[in-house]
């Protein structure tokens, strides 16, 4: 008997199923603009622009529909994820150049930017711990739009799918803890395998 994916799961395979509708869109012209309405999107609430209606809402599955006026945790952790690959996609064709990369969390990512020579990791800290204190959702989409154009800007990718599954988790406060400390986790390890000589690593 199959076991029922969690809903944190779950967004993260919508998530992964919409990126790849667009790295393999063979019309690179459509793919493009749907990236450009996509950048548009930032910091705007889900549902805000009827242009991005069907990026957000098509295959979207009904029972993770937020009820009421306002989005749902689901909704949230889509429109940011995909928004910001938006942002983080900028400038590179998905196909040939995808910021996205499986495996690649945020801790890790933020770890990789830490240690380029244009970054001191007091800086990169200060805005993962900035980061890891946002009170809501919409606080927490702006800390990471200041983080993706950095990584943008150093060819750093991130996984977004995973991503979206820490946005989902984030927005619920029993798991919000839980959530910040992969961050920390991710982080501190791949920084100390980063700077671990050669020979400890047996090359």
């Amino acid at each position: 008997m199959t076991q029922e994916k969690r809903p944190s799961e779950r967004v993260r395979d919508i998530v992964l199923y919409k990126l790849h509708q667009i790295s393999e869109n063979p019309n690179e012209a459509a793919a493009g603009a749907e990236l450009a309405r996509l950048r548009r999107g930032i910091g705007k609430k889900p549902g805000d622009m009827p242009e991005l209606w069907a990026s957000l809402f098509m295959d979207f599955p009904e029972e993770l529909e937020g009820t009421g006026q306002e989005p749902g945790p689901a909704e949230w952790a889509v429109y940011d994820a995909l928004t910001l690959y938006a942002l983080h996609q900028q400038g590179k064709k998905p196909g040939t150049e995808n910021m996205y990369e499986a495996g690649q969390r945020l801790g890790k990512a933020m770890a990789v930017l830490s240690l380029r020579e244009k970054f001191s990791e007091e800086a990169v800290q200060r805005r993962v711990q900035a980061l890891a204190a946002g009170a809501d959702i919409q606080g927490l989409a702006w800390h990471l739009k200041g983080l993706v154009q950095l990584l943008r800007q150093q060819k750093i990718p991130l996984d977004y799918p995973a991503l979206a599954e820490d946005l989902y988790r984030y927005q619920d406060l029993n798991q919000r803890a839980s959530v910040r400390l992969n961050w920390g986790r991710d982080y501190y390890r791949t920084r100390d395998m980063l700077l671990m000589p050669k020979e400890d690593k047996g090359e």
